[in-house]
């Protein structure tokens, strides 16, 4: 029997031997097993070597503000969470929607709700009311733990049975619990009962090619003990001070503001903003002695616009992730820094499976090999091994830890992945050696930043104003966001390709998406290329799009939001992720 501890003592003592680590690596088994009790407090807070030792140390450049918890003070607080949620009446099993910025309570009630066995939801506080009541509804949240920003998004959600809880309030509200009162529960908690390794833990929204976001529904064991391959292609030590460049809400931050990290024994280290500032990160990653960095393409493309030899940094490891990375990036981070920037590979449904891992041969533009505990294979769409095609992960026997249980479905069934094969949807090349280029998905969702984006979802709203008849989104070549979302719109009868209709779909547009989903350039069309079938050919549109061909009789009349100071007043504030 393979335990948690031991697989990951293996992946450390082999961290830079990639060969040895794949062949000889085996998942923990899955026995009865909670991270929260059984590692973090067990192995972490309660060892002489790591139990003082930062656990998560956020500056909050704004406020001028830093704070620093040690794994015991974490592992005590968590506990106290847990135990105020309890006495609210939740227990094993609820669902608890979780809305919080980059703040010490989200790791508390993440702790806390791993502890009790609650099952999390996590969301960007960007979400419209629209999209917070599709959450509630179809993730069936009993509890809300938010911000006081985001209280009165749920003046007309949830109804009376939804239990809330608002963390930082300055005032009383009507309805909502004060976060702060768990500070007076007990530091000793005590579960209710084991927890098995298949009962869910966390449920993600995600961006799909149907109207709704899938819900992916991870276990007790999928993503914490599954976090082993993303420590591994990190290259996380004991002791490292790991900065991670994702917000809460999206899987990435689960990945490596967490699980990871935590595994590893390694510090959590987080920068807050008010809005992003490439000088100021690079400063204080300097100042504060962070040894690992992962960081979005977006984001190495601004630290690139300075001057980098500026910085005297303790970088050993950097990463991205999300979108390959230009090679200019790479080139001139590594000349200044003599560090290379290691692509790495997984979504939602996954942790890293794929990546380039420390100490090996980094291909530039290739997101690496598969990771320890990955068994991947790239079929074509009849399942057959190809050298070009989709990344496929082998089940069975060879399931990997950190797959996700499936798609959970309105009557709480679970579908994707079962079977011989979990399909990703995504396209690679492989070559000899077994490294990864990425091709593109096999359906049309796209990267914007570092998000996922879904045509089918913004186009449904496009189609919500009156002036629209049909509409195509596809990605748009963009400098620092590698692609910003743009719709193609063929306008309803009678309805002119002016600046002022497409100002009114602009402003449809703010208050009905969250500010990372927004659609920044718009072009009114008279036709939209079509399949016989009657379906919109978006590849089609993509290609206009990447060789920017002004002479093709699709295009129309093309306006962007800049074009529109006005728009201003219905713009939430800006940020490197908006």
């Amino acid at each position: 029997m393979t335990t948690f501890q031991e697989a990951r003592a293996f992946l450390l003592k082999h961290r830079t031997d990639y060969d040895t680590a794949v062949e000889g690596f085996r998942w923990p088994d899955p026995v009865p097993f909670n991270w929260a009790l059984d590692w973090f407090d067990a192995d972490l807070a309660r060892d002489a070597a790591s139990r003082d030792r930062p656990a998560l140390w956020i500056v909050d450049a704004g406020a001028n503000r830093e704070t620093k918890l040690s794994f015991a003070a974490l592992s005590r607080r968590s506990n106290q969470v847990a135990n105020f949620l309890r006495a609210q009446g939740i227990k094993r099993g609820d669902h608890l929607l979780l809305l919080l910025g980059n703040v010490v309570p989200l790791w508390e009630t993440m702790l806390a709700a791993i502890k009790l066995g609650v099952v999390v939801i996590p969301a960007t506080t960007l979400l419209t009311p629209d999209e917070l009541r599709d959450r509630l509804d179809r993730g069936r949240a009993r509890v809300v733990v938010a911000s006081q920003d985001q209280v009165a998004k749920f003046s007309h959600l949830g109804g009376g049975k939804l239990i809330r809880i608002v963390v930082g309030a300055s005032s009383k509200h009507e309805g909502w619990l004060p976060f702060e009162e768990a500070a007076i529960a007990s530091e000793i908690f005590a579960p209710d009962g084991p927890t098995q390794a298949d009962d869910p833990m966390l449920l993600y929204f995600t961006s799909g090619t149907t109207a709704k976001p899938k819900l992916v529904r991870h276990s007790q064991r999928s993503y914490p003990v599954g976090g082993l391959s993303t420590m591994y292609w990190l290259g996380l030590k004991p002791g490292d001070i790991h900065l991670n460049i994702s917000s809460p809400g999206w899987a990435k931050h689960a990945w490596s503001c967490f699980f990871a990290p935590w595994n590893a024994g390694a510090t959590v280290f987080v920068v807050n903003q008010p809005r992003f500032d490439a000088k100021g990160l690079l400063a204080t990653i300097g100042r504060c002695g962070v040894t690992t960095l992962c960081a979005p393409p977006t984001v190495w493309r601004l630290f690139i616009q300075e001057k980098l030899s500026a910085f005297k940094v303790s970088l050993r490891e950097v990463c991205g992730a999300g979108e390959p990375l230009n090679p200019e990036v790479i080139d001139q981070v590594r000349g200044t820094w003599g560090l290379t920037i290691r692509d790495g590979y997984g979504q939602t449904e996954t942790t890293a499976l794929a990546g380039n891992s420390p100490g090996q041969k980094v291909k530039v533009g290739s997101m690496g090999r598969p990771l320890p505990g990955y068994r991947v294979q790239i079929t074509d769409i009849d399942g057959h091994v190809t050298r070009e095609g989709e990344v496929s992960l082998v089940l069975g026997a060879e399931r990997p830890a950190g797959l996700m249980q499936g798609y959970q479905g309105d009557d709480g069934k679970l579908s994707g992945a079962d079977g011989d094969l979990y399909r990703s949807g995504d396209v690679v090349f492989a070559d000899d050696e077994g490294y990864l280029t990425f091709v593109g998905r096999s359906d049309d969702v796209f990267k914007s930043s570092d998000y996922r984006i879904s045509p089918f979802e913004l186009e449904s709203v496009l189609l919500e104003h009156e002036a629209v008849a049909e509409a195509a989104v596809v990605p748009s070549p963009d400098p620092i966001r590698l692609a910003i979302p743009k719709a193609y719109v063929l306008l309803a009868s009678g309805v002119e390709r002016t600046g002022e209709t497409a100002l009114s779909i602009f402003k449809h547009l703010h208050t009905r998406l969250a500010p990372f989903k927004r659609i920044r350039r718009i072009e009114l069309v008279t036709e939209l290329p079509k399949t016989i079938s009657g379906k919109i050919r978006r590849v089609q549109l993509r290609r206009l799009e990447h060789e920017n061909d002004r002479g093709d009789p699709l295009r129309g009349n093309e306006f962007r939001e800049e074009d529109f100071p006005q728009l201003q007043q219905v713009r939430s504030a800006g940020s490197v992720e908006n």
